[in-house]
């Protein structure tokens, strides 16, 4: 792998329904979907970029732990207890 620092961060998905897609897209001068998984609620996902995948698209109500912070695609914040 020529840039580590693509493939070096992990995320974690957290489906909070049935049915969340994480779907994998490709880099390149075209974007493309190339991969698809589907969660069903309380599963969780680790992923990573790597030199083939530039971008996830995530459907469906998930939350994401970053090392950026914590996202939720309902637009909610997390509550910290």
């Amino acid at each position: 792998m020529a840039d580590s620092s693509i493939t070096e961060d992990y995320f974690v998905i957290r489906a909070l329904d049935n049915g969340v897609q994480v779907i994998g897209m490709t880099r390149g001068p075209e974007t493309r979907f190339h991969h698809a998984e589907k969660l069903d609620k309380n599963e969780i996902m680790i992923a990573q970029f790597t030199e083939h995948t530039s971008a996830m698209k995530i459907r469906g109500k998930a939350i994401l732990y970053t090392k950026h912070g914590t996202i939720r695609t309902d637009g909610n914040d997390e509550q910290k207890k």
